[in-house]
């Protein structure tokens, strides 16, 4: 795999040690305002403007103005990666340069690195690289998405290739993720979950639900966010609400697995409750698939239609009514 670099001008102005212009008789005025900017930048860098500043203090200062300058807070990351203290700022742009190789915007790659300090100090062709490779040659993710797995997952380029991208890969191949259910770029998030303390947990817990072993595979498959969901915060109130509460099938969440995607709070209990305050009920997708507004006009179109069942159940009973008595008096 050939990767070719993307360099990008100079965009920080470099700093010496000596910073004060050399008097020049034919100094055009130009130079002159170019030295005063840089007079002023120096007396910013210092607390007291007439101490000198050391070549290691600039050239800290500036690396912290970059990193700055690429919307990452310098503050978490020095708390975060206390080698970035002492890193080169070359060490910060070959990580930029690296990244943006790869397709990834300078937008993105601020978030990137301020979500993650670690990487500021990564060596690309260690670190970085043998990630991007990996995705490339072994996952098949096409080179143009590989930049939108790493931006839907930065912790991907943290993670050691042989210690855990490979094998959490081959586990998700065996479980079923191939052929037309293979990883791509939308869910490459699974490849950074442990084997042993995410994912098995995550399949027993399904299993014990009462689902068979081939169910459960089936459901992850067609839906895989359910491996990143957790057992304590989604799956379980969830599943004692629709069993307690819904008095739900176990066979609709098998249909229906994307359930577990639905909020709470937000969307399944309100709706649910409404339905029930009017003694209604719906399929889950019909229930949660639709929009606000689609659930409300499906609600009072139902309403409606109990509403024009009734009347004509009681026009039915009246005309029995009258009928009984027709046959009374005839009688």
């Amino acid at each position: 795999m050939i990767i070719r670099l993307q360099f990008f001008p100079q965009t920080l102005i470099p700093l010496h040690s000596t910073l004060s212009p050399v008097k020049n008789p034919n100094r055009s005025p130009n130079c002159t305002k170019q030295s005063q900017l840089l007079d002023g930048f120096r007396n910013s860098l210092s607390p007291h403007p007439n101490t000198p500043i050391s070549d290691s203090g600039l050239r800290f200062r500036q690396k912290l103005l970059y990193i700055e300058n690429l919307k990452v807070n310098s503050s978490k990351a020095l708390h975060k990666n206390p080698n970035f203290r002492s890193a080169p700022l070359d060490t910060v742009k070959s990580v930029e340069k690296c990244l943006c190789s790869m397709g990834i915007q300078r937008s993105a790659l601020g978030r990137i690195l301020d979500m993650h300090p670690q990487l500021l100090t990564s060596d690309p062709y260690n670190d970085l690289y043998p990630v991007f490779d990996f995705l490339f040659n072994e996952v098949h993710i096409p080179f143009p998405d590989i930049q939108k797995s790493i931006i839907r997952c930065p912790r991907l380029l943290l993670c050691s290739v042989d210690d855990q991208l490979r094998p959490t890969f081959y586990f998700l191949k065996k479980l079923g993720f191939a052929g037309p259910h293979a990883i791509t770029c939308q869910n490459t998030l699974l490849l950074v979950s442990s084997v042993e303390d995410t994912l098995v947990p995550k399949l027993e817990y399904l299993q014990n639900l009462g689902f068979s072993y081939k169910e459960v595979v089936k459901m992850v498959v067609r839906s895989p966010g359910l491996l990143t969901f957790s057992i304590e915060k989604n799956f379980q109130p969830k599943v004692e609400y629709f069993l307690d509460e819904m008095k739900g099938d176990l066979a609709e969440l098998k249909r229906f697995p994307q359930y577990f995607s639905f909020s709470l709070e937000g969307k399944i209990k309100p709706r649910h409750r409404l339905l029930a305050e009017h003694g209604f009920s719906l399929p889950l997708p019909e229930m949660l698939k639709v929009s606000d507004g689609e659930f409300n006009l499906r609600l009072i179109e139902m309403r409606l239609q109990l509403a024009d069942e009734r009347y004509l159940d009681c026009v039915s009973e009246n005309q029995d009514g009258n009928k009984w008595r027709h046959d009374l008096t005839r009688r």
